[in-house]
């Protein structure tokens, strides 16, 4: 997969969130922006956990980007180097094409990794929004842990933050049109990735 031209989740990762300072009142249309990301975020993971990729589709923009790039192992004063970029190895480099793809597969018989189906659980907290500065987009970061459970003994834990580029449909909905996934492991423990975080 090659990555789009311009990352907006890539961008404004290196963004720090304004902090709140006192006596700042907080607008009633920011809280009602926030309570929107949760509860599309609170779906997101009901649909995830319950195995119904096809409804989770449903929250993606067409030209999504799914991206989770391979992190390395550096000293203090090479941080900025730690995070693989657009166009290197990475661990999800998806587009909504290639996801419903890797879904169909679930349902062929072909995807042993996921027969029997694993069981997850999604928890997604620290959740900030603002405008992106375009109409109707917005950043959105978050930390995530996914329990992901399978057969008798097989456990893994992902856990990590995620930036994404939230964008209202043609009827008002907030869709996710771009995920950047940064987890706390350079080196996946896990047997396999077939669960989406």
């Amino acid at each position: 997969m090659t990555a789009p031209e311009t990352e907006p989740s890539a961008e404004h990762a290196a963004e720090p969130l304004a902090e709140p300072s006192a006596g700042t009142a907080v607008s009633v249309e920011d809280m009602l922006l926030h309570f929107e990301v949760r509860q599309l975020y609170t779906l997101e993971a009901h649909l995830l956990d319950e195995h119904r990729y096809a409804d989770w589709l449903e929250l993606l923009t067409d030209d999504l980007h799914y991206w989770a790039p391979v992190r390395t192992n550096r000293l203090r004063r090479q941080q900025s180097l730690a995070n693989g970029g657009p166009g290197e190895v990475a661990i999800f480099d998806e587009t909504k094409a290639s996801l419903e793809w890797r879904i169909r597969r679930f349902d062929s018989g072909m995807a042993w990794a996921e027969d029997p189906p694993s069981r997850t659980r999604h928890l997604v907290t620290n959740i900030a929004v603002r405008p992106d500065g375009n109409a109707g987009e917005y950043v959105a970061e978050s930390a995530f842990l996914c329990y992901r459970n399978r057969l008798e003994r097989e456990v893994d834990l992902y856990a990590g933050g995620r930036t994404d580029l939230l964008r209202r449909d043609e009827r008002g909905r907030l869709r996710i049109a771009r995920r950047h996934i940064l987890l706390e492991q350079n080196v996946l423990l896990a047997k396999n990735i077939s669960t989406f975080l």
